[in-house]
């Protein structure tokens, strides 16, 4: 096997860029998606459902030269995500970078340089900024990394890139998944209004508070003053873990014994259903384990077993009342843990959400068992990243064509 040499990022990149400083001309119905730091992550862009839009227009003025070469960062408030452009239609806002590799060096191979913890601390030790953290474009054109020889960098980026390939297969899983859950939800409760079929209304199809489903917990988080209530066993979850997460398996934060006996009235089951209310509004996930969740987040402890499954999907179809309310004619969106519990919602009959619930409980049990499975294979994958990347580990395999 070859040496490996050092090289900074901008020696193997032919462009080096953020996007715009500025907001473009918005376009509900543009065909072209203007992306940001948030937009980023598991090597993807992310076309969300608040993603705004802009027409040709804005997207002529304000282009990049993106293409099967190009790698995007997100350098501002989130940092570090990571995404291969992969043709989506966008422009870039100022907290997407993007460079193009050179076609001498292994995209997927600086993709695996991005995504190891070397990179990962020093874009953090390197951003400025005290409320709003930025990383320079100057840092990133001088970061510094060891760069086998082509095949070394193929062969590695096809050992990670397999384990990729099996967790991407199991996140499309669970998104057919809970798209065949949430069409039997429209097919049970929205599109067989109950107000058009007769004698159902007087059966019990009624309108409740939501907090007839449960008991309503708003986060709340330990007092930072006291370490010994921070970095536990506990899962500490917030608004950034509940990104395209069904299931709760990972926290970027946690708490300590103490920590939870301190607002014991703040822990929530397994099988409890958060939704974000404050600032990013209308995420809904279920928790996998005991756990408490910080202030922007409003959570149902459901009152029965098979109420579970109605609430998320019933959370999930409460996306515009839920940004409604939460307006208020402020700039920040706020929805108080008062007005999320008296919020009416459909209460169909016992006997319907019981047969619901035997309906969708074996998607959801898929669902969870992907989740076990994902959780296992991105380990594997982290745990293997660093080894590959140092050399600690070496691979040999025949030059790979890509």
């Amino acid at each position: 096997m070859g040496e490996w040499k050092p090289v900074t990022l901008q020696a193997v990149t032919t462009v080096l860029g953020d996007g715009l400083h500025g907001t473009p001309i918005y376009d509900d119905q543009g065909e072209y998606y203007f992306i940001n730091g948030n937009n980023l992550g598991n090597g993807r862009i992310s076309l969300k459902q608040e993603t705004r839009r802009v027409g040709v227009e804005e997207y002529e003025k304000y282009k990049k030269e993106l293409n099967e070469r190009t790698i995007l960062v997100s350098i501002n408030g989130t940092l570090g995500n990571i995404a291969l452009y992969d043709g989506e239609p966008c422009i870039l806002g100022k907290s997407a970078c993007y460079f193009n590799i050179d076609r001498a060096v292994d995209r997927l191979y600086v993709k695996y340089v991005l995504m190891d913890k070397r990179f990962q601390s020093y874009i953090h030790e390197y951003s400025t900024g005290t409320t709003i953290k930025n990383m320079p474009l100057k840092a990133m054109r001088e970061f510094a990394f060891e760069l086998p020889d082509p095949p070394e960098q193929r062969a590695i980026a096809s050992v990670l890139s397999s384990l990729d390939a099996k967790i991407d297969l199991l996140h499309r899983q669970n998104k057919t998944l809970e798209a065949m859950a949430e069409t039997l939800y429209r097919q049970w409760f929205v599109e067989r209004c109950p107000e058009d079929l007769e004698g159902e209304a007087e059966e019990g199809w009624v309108a409740v508070p939501l907090g007839e489903f449960g008991m309503i917990v708003c986060g709340k988080t330990p007092s930072k003053k006291i370490h010994d209530y921070h970095n536990g066993s506990i899962p500490f979850i917030r608004i950034p873990d509940m990104h395209g997460q069904v299931y709760l398996t990972y926290s970027s934060d946690s708490i300590t014994e103490k920590g939870q006996a301190s607002q014991s009235n703040k822990t929530l089951p397994l099988g409890s259903i958060c939704v974000s209310c404050i600032a990013t509004v209308g995420l809904v996930s279920i928790t996998t384990r005991e756990c408490q969740t910080n202030q922007q987040i409003n959570s149902i402890i459901p009152s029965k077993e098979h109420y579970r499954y109605y609430l998320y999907l019933l959370m999930l179809n409460q996306y515009e009342d839920l940004h409604a309310m939460a307006s208020g004619g402020t700039a920040t969106l706020n929805l108080n843990t008062s007005n999320f519990k008296s919020m009416l919602v459909s209460a169909p009959p016992d006997k319907v959400l019981r047969d619901f619930h035997q309906v969708v409980a074996p998607l959801f049990g898929r669902m969870r068992h992907n989740y076990d499975q994902l959780t296992t294979l991105t380990n594997l994958r982290d745990t293997l990243l660093p080894k590959l990347m140092s050399g600690e580990v070496r691979v040999e395999q025949k030059d790979l064509m890509r």
